[in-house]
């Protein structure tokens, strides 16, 4: 059984996310094991909303399942204008979500995550501020 790799992806200032990083830190020089974990910040919840359009998950599905040569392959995949797809992965590539990789003349598609784990404290401070 081939194991899964979760991108658990949170929104704030990622003090949370660093003071994880120490305790792991610390695991490793204690010689504990420490299972490997992937973890995003996004800087706002606009971030998040880019990042789960139904465009943008539709799109990681196809790259992740069909694992296309080309971003225009994968414009084939899901349907839609190239220049859309086109838009989409660089966004995509800026929340550091997916990655290229050149092929030739083409740059090729890579997400390197089964899943997608969302966290929203609804504790912490807002990063924006809302007026009611």
């Amino acid at each position: 059984m081939t194991e899964t790799t979760t991108l658990t992806v949170r929104t704030g200032s990622g003090e949370q996310t660093r003071a994880e990083a120490r305790q792991r830190v610390q695991a490793l020089e204690d010689g504990d094991p420490v299972p490997p974990r992937h973890v995003l910040v996004l800087a706002d919840e606009d971030d998040l909303q880019r990042l789960l359009s139904p465009a943008n998950l539709a799109l990681l599905r196809a790259i992740r399942r069909h694992e296309p040569a080309s971003m225009r392959a994968a414009a084939e995949l899901v349907d839609r204008d190239f220049k859309e797809v086109h838009r989409n992965l660089t966004e995509l590539e800026q929340l550091n979500v997916i990655e290229f990789e050149e092929a030739g003349r083409a740059k090729r598609p890579v997400v390197r995550f089964d899943e997608i784990d969302i966290e929203v404290s609804l504790t912490e401070p807002e990063t924006d501020t809302v007026s009611a």
